[in-house]
């Protein structure tokens, strides 16, 4: 068989199970100051409840490029090393088909305060003791399994 006819076919398998099976990643981000004792989190204009950072990975994009870049939107935070993969959970909320890989931050810095825009309506770091009331359980739940060192489970 030809390389030509080969790249032909390997296309047009990939293409069905894109179809047939399609699936969507996340990238969400745990930015953490360790000294300051506090976590970075945000509030969508559009979704309930104080969570973490983050969004869909685009086609071309790795999931850490997806992770930097939504962390520079979402709150104006530049990551100055490399996040740590803390999980990849199944986000049944969201659709049968849906995942969410987890990072730790540890190694960052925020250029410039986050102002508020369409998206976001709030971010700001927090106290690990004192964290907003209306932050979503899921968000609430993968705190404790990183703070305590905790098995995550398989669903978000």
């Amino acid at each position: 068989m030809t390389e030509k006819r080969s790249k032909w076919r390997y296309r047009l398998f990939h293409t069905y199970f894109l179809l047939r099976r399609p699936m969507t990643l996340g990238a969400r981000g745990v930015v953490i100051d360790e000294a300051q004792g506090t976590v970075f989190l945000i509030r969508h204009t559009y979704v309930a409840g104080w969570q973490f950072p983050g969004g869909g990975v685009e086609t071309g994009h790795t999931v850490e490029q997806t992770l930097a870049k939504e962390l520079m939107e979402e709150g104006n935070i530049e990551l100055t090393g490399r996040p740590e993969l803390f999980a990849i959970y199944h986000n049944a909320h969201a659709s049968k088909r849906d995942h969410v890989a987890l990072y730790v931050c540890r190694s960052f810095r925020q250029i410039t305060p986050f102002v508020a825009n369409r998206e976001i309506a709030e971010a700001g770091f927090f106290k690990l003791d004192a964290l907003p009331e209306d932050i979503t359980p899921s968000t609430r739940q993968r705190l404790a399994e990183i703070l305590n060192d905790l098995e995550p489970p398989l669903l978000w």
